[in-house]
């Protein structure tokens, strides 16, 4: 070919000298039009490779059950490639349509080897991409993810490319640009800074099997709270439960606190630790005929004998006077309340009783005596566990009088206005 393009680069001079050019601009124009004709022909080819391409290769891949070579037609690796065809037909052929002009050869010559690195580069990172995407739908690599890892070898191979091409346009040895790096190091930690740093953090977190992708974490000060969707360099993309999208760095759940719920999911239980607080004024000592009315209950009455028994063993051992109040034991609405909560708990198949389970009294304060649930429920989706929260603390609003006890709440409008009366009424 070299051939055919040099005799048609002479006969076009030969033919606008015939014309009446002078010998110059008959040489100028003939190298012209042929270096054309050889862009021409070279987009032609591109054209055809790429539809060949299209209509013989890419089908039969995506009729093809792998789906890796499917990946590699998303991320346009083979149109990437088709440019390859036309840059090296310009780059062997250029000098036979200008061989009279070195300097304009060189020029392009060296235009075409940057050309050629770009495209490799591009080749090379639709690849990368093409095995981070196969590697994700594998289940492992929510553990151990590597679009970090690929995002640094994409950043190292995109410095060296571009060294390259500076190289290659100031007509400079590569080494030599090596070595004035050194002055610039200081630049370039300025520069991939948070990218070093989201290298470090990623590399923990992998490793430490901190965080994977499906995880949920709490992190208040970004305001995340929600589902890891994406683990990159330098950013991490969390879907919060109202849908939003927040980004948080990579490096900042190293140097920071977070909270990762992946135990709880994995445990298989999840936590309810709420109270309800009780009125003090509403807690006494029951009565004979409570108590009578106290063992119809079911799932109350076993504890009831076995505590009244007890009482009645102790009474008789230290020869406790029943007639005052304040002398021996006795059982409270409040106690009695607490060992219903507790046999009520013990006989709902939602909740766990291999995990920590408790119906505990915490200290009085201002707001009356707290009666703290402590339990874990056997499923950990979010909807179920609010469902098996509200059923159980809507019981406890509700059977709360049946043992004389009342809710400690603020003083309501309407209380505010009877007393309010009251205080006319004596007035």
């Amino acid at each position: 070919m070299n051939l055919y393009l040099k005799n048609l680069t002479v006969y076009l001079i030969h033919l606008f000298q015939k014309a009446g050019m002078s010998p110059n601009w008959a040489e100028t124009t003939g190298e012209t039009l042929s270096l054309i004709l050889l862009f021409l022909f070279s987009y032609i080819i591109f054209r055809l490779t790429w539809s060949g391409m299209k209509k013989i290769l890419i089908p039969v891949f995506r009729r093809s059950r792998n789906q890796f070579d499917d990946l590699l037609v998303k991320h346009r690796l083979f149109r990437r490639i088709s440019y390859l065809v036309p840059t090296l037909i310009l780059y062997y052929f250029a000098q036979d349509s200008v061989y009279s002009l070195p300097v304009l050869i060189s020029i392009i010559q060296r235009t075409l080897e940057v050309t050629f690195v770009v495209i490799i580069i591009l080749v090379i990172d639709s690849l990368l991409s093409t095995l981070n995407d196969y590697y994700n739908r594998f289940e492992f690599s929510k553990d151990h993810p590597i679009t970090g890892l690929i995002q640094i070898v994409k950043i190292i191979i995109y410095f060296f490319g571009l060294l390259f091409a500076i190289a290659t346009l100031l007509h400079r040895d590569l080494s030599t640009l090596f070595v004035g790096l050194g002055t610039l190091s200081a630049i370039l930690m300025l520069i991939f800074r948070d990218p070093i740093l989201g290298f470090v953090g990623g590399l923990q977190l992998t490793f430490n099997k901190m965080i994977r992708i499906g995880d949920w974490i709490s992190m208040p000060q970004y305001h995340a709270d929600g589902t890891v969707m994406e683990i990159t360099l330098t950013t991490i993309k969390i879907q919060n439960w109202d849908k939003t999208i927040v980004t948080v760095p990579t490096y900042s759940l190293v140097s920071n606190s977070f909270q990762n719920w992946r135990g709880m999911e994995e445990a298989g239980g999840r936590r309810i630790k709420r109270a309800v607080y009780i009125d003090m004024d509403s807690v006494h000592f029951v009565t004979q005929e409570e108590l009578e009315k106290f063992k119809e209950i079911k799932i109350l009455k076993p504890y009831l004998e076995k505590k009244e028994k007890e009482i009645q063993e102790y009474n008789q051992k230290f020869q406790v006077d029943p007639s005052v109040v304040v002398n021996g034991r006795r059982q409270t609405n409040l106690g009695i309340f607490r060992a219903y909560l507790k046999a009520y708990l013990q006989h709902r198949e939602d909740i766990r009783k291999d995990m920590t389970f408790l119906v505990r009294q915490l200290p009085p304060s201002e707001k009356g005596i707290p009666i703290e649930i402590y339990v874990f429920t056997k499923t950990t989706a979010w909807a179920e566990y609010e469902d098996i929260q509200a059923d159980i603390f809507d019981l406890i609003l509700a059977v709360l009088p049946e043992f004389g006890l009342r809710v400690y709440q603020f003083p309501k409008s309407g209380d505010l206005a009877q007393l309010g009366t009251k205080q006319t009424n004596i007035g």
